[in-house]
């Protein structure tokens, strides 16, 4: 009885079990419900709005002004565009030129200075083969036949290389064979003569001005193929150029030298007559060109209008006309051992004249 009475629960205690599960709820009264299915009901205002953050109305509503936003690919682009010089002009042959349309300054003096290599290496060539080579440079006054003789002979050795420019002939040379007085400056073995301007005078100057007569003239043209025929006989590499310029820049060249003092010596007054009888000069220049351009001594005309370019195309040109190899001496150079101080004593200054340094 024992045992059954401690397993069995009693009335009283299962009552008292309910009454505490009872009390583990929370009560909830009336008014606590009210409040929580009012929330539930209630309605969002009319007028309220969602948050949204700046970046959502940024793409929501783009300003009017608003630009895309470019990447870095394009500004790159517009930026090398920006930075990007104009293209440089350029003439018919692809050679770039200012805005007067001359050779570019620095092109001209970097092609200069390869072809004036060249030319130290034609000199050699000719010293070392014994060849003689004859240039004659004629054309119009102002042409620019001086500037570019010193150019073809600035680089070169000038024991090598003369620049026969002959006055006016003297009485005892007035009677001589005409051809006699540039005959004595033909270029001997190993040697470069340059004549500015030549025996084509009387083709020139003295037919237009009558400096000589109509048969000393006609006499000239007859024998002067045959004289060049003769030299080129004889091995002489005989090559003629003509400087060629339009009446338009021997115009500003003539009054550029008129006002510059360091040119003004350029200017004779046979260079202004001749000036003034530019058509019987034309008509001079083409008799001759008809009667003396030979297969043999040929004319070669250089366009003269930019002094760059002509000195440039001609000094090409001389150069293609001789056959040469490059004979520069290549072997390093040994320098001997200066002489030693033995008691040598430099003389007071004081006993010498000095150039004064004003620079």
């Amino acid at each position: 009885m024992a045992a059954q009475a401690s397993t069995s629960k009693s009335p009283n205690s299962k009552a008292a079990t309910d009454t505490l599960k009872t009390r583990a709820k929370p009560k909830t009264d009336a008014k606590s419900k009210t409040r929580a299915k009012s929330k539930a009901d209630a309605k969002p205002k009319a007028d309220t709005k969602p948050k949204t953050d700046a970046k959502s109305k940024a793409d929501a509503k783009p300003k009017a002004d608003a630009k895309p936003k470019a990447d870095a690919k394009s500004k790159a682009d517009a930026k090398s565009k920006t930075d990007a010089k104009p293209k440089a002009a350029t003439n018919e042959v692809g050679t770039p030129v200012d805005k007067k349309g001359r050779i570019e300054k620095s092109f001209y003096e970097k092609q200069l200075e390869k072809l004036q290599t060249e030319l130290v290496k034609l000199q050699t060539w000719v010293k070392h083969r014994g060849l003689r080579v004859l240039v004659i440079f004629e054309g119009r006054d102002a042409a620019g036949k001086g500037g570019a003789i010193k150019t073809i002979s600035a680089p070169l050795n000038p024991r090598g290389c003369r620049v026969v420019a002959l006055g006016t002939p003297t009485e005892r040379e007035k009677s001589q064979w005409y051809f006699q007085r540039y005959v004595t400056h033909l270029p001997a073995a190993g040697e470069i003569v340059l004549f500015d301007r030549s025996w084509y005078n009387r083709a020139g100057v003295e037919h237009v001005m009558g400096f000589c007569t109509k048969p000393e003239y006609e006499e000239f043209l007859e024998s002067c193929p045959e004289f060049e025929r003769m030299l080129v006989r004889a091995g002489i590499v005989l090559v003629k150029y003509w400087f060629s310029v339009s009446d338009e820049h021997q115009e500003s060249r003539f009054r550029d030298r008129a006002t510059t003092p360091s040119k003004r010596w350029k200017i004779s007054p046979m260079d202004l007559e001749a000036r003034a009888r530019w058509v019987d000069f034309s008509r001079a220049k083409d008799a001759m060109f008809d009667r003396t351009d030979k297969s043999d001594a040929p004319w070669w005309v250089v366009e003269a209008d930019d002094k760059r370019r002509a000195r440039l195309n001609c000094i090409q040109h001389l150069l293609s006309q001789v056959s040469y190899e490059d004979v520069l001496p290549r072997d390093r150079l040994t320098f001997p051992p200066r002489q030693k101080d033995k008691g040598y004593k430099r003389p007071p200054r004081e006993k010498q004249r000095f150039v004064p340094e004003r620079y």
